[in-house]
């Protein structure tokens, strides 16, 4: 046992040592994250830790139509898979998304891999990593120029880049804490040797989250959960959720994303693992004025789904 302990340690260092190596060599370097009011039920999209933790073979689908009426509102999408190896020590996973902003377009994929330790039989600790794609693009001629002879204007601006992430994940049966830095290259471009996308890369986003199940009696869980975000020059943001399961067939939840949004979510579980939902997120930022809303479904299929419990009498 000793022996098999040391093997999984120095797994889960080379993997720590893997991530650093990433961090240092580019230092405040990120793509832009987009983020989802559902996110607690495709945890890929925050941290690559989470790879294959559920064990049965998911698909997830995500998309968001953000401050509709607004216009050249953001508009996110991802298609996941993720299960367990055959080893039962690791994951993988693979990821499909796509995100609109105004004249600006990312598409890409990126591969997961997490490998798990369990210290005792209460909890583990589960590294992740994760390596893609995107492919950026700025369309300059759907601007509404106020100087039409600008060269810039006339450019569609388009580049293929590469992105990496890393996470952790200490959890148990009844409680999880996660960290990740989803994205560590950064994806400024430049044409003619000058800058010309400043907005299309920021510092690194850190993600801290956190949740508890609270089970009330056979029929009620609770699971608050709490997820902080943070990157150079905005504050902290938090995005702090309560969700309610009903037999575990149905479930009620709200979520406060501070000086942004109060969301109201709810998921249905449908029997053979299909699990749909939907959020409606109102804004109460300065936004609030020129919106209604954002709109977000989610789909979710377990190929090997666990038995659902039966109907209390």
């Amino acid at each position: 046992k000793s022996e098999n302990m040391k093997k999984k340690i120095n797994k889960l260092a080379l993997m720590a040592g893997i991530a650093a190596l990433s961090w240092v060599g580019n230092p405040v370097q990120a793509q832009q994250i987009p983020m989802y009011s559902q996110y607690m039920f495709n945890m890929l999209n925050i941290n690559p830790a989470y790879a294959g933790q559920q064990d049965n073979g998911t698909f997830h689908l995500l998309y968001r139509n953000q401050w509709t009426s607004f216009p050249g509102a953001p508009v996110s999408g991802s298609i996941s898979y993720d299960d367990r190896l055959t080893s039962k020590n690791s994951g993988l996973g693979i990821q499909f998304y796509s995100d609109k902003i105004g004249i600006e377009k990312t598409t890409g994929m990126q591969g997961f891999y997490s490998y798990q330790a369990k210290f005792n039989e209460r909890s583990s600790l589960s590294l992740g990593m994760s390596l893609g794609l995107l492919h950026y693009a700025t369309d300059y001629t759907r601007t509404n120029a106020l100087d039409p002879g600008d060269p810039l204007l006339t450019e569609t601006i388009r580049a293929t880049l590469p992105t990496a992430g890393f996470g952790a994940l200490w959890q148990s049966k009844n409680w999880y804490v996660g960290f990740s830095m989803p994205a560590l290259f950064k994806t400024k471009l430049y044409s003619k040797d000058q800058p010309k996308l400043q907005g299309a890369g920021q510092d690194a986003h850190l993600f801290l989250n956190t949740g508890v199940y609270i089970k009330l009696d056979d029929d009620v869980t609770l699971q608050p959960s709490v997820l902080l975000k943070a990157v150079q020059g905005p504050p902290v943001q938090a995005d702090i959720n309560c969700h309610i399961w009903l037999k575990k067939l149905l479930g009620l939840g709200v979520s406060y994303r501070t000086k942004d949004a109060v969301v109201g979510m709810a998921q249905v579980k449908l029997g053979k693992g299909l699990q749909l939902g939907y959020a409606y997120d109102h804004n109460i930022s300065k936004l609030i004025s020129y919106t209604s809303g954002t709109h977000e479904i989610m789909f979710r299929f377990e190929l090997r789904p666990k038995p659902q419990p039966e109907p209390s009498k």
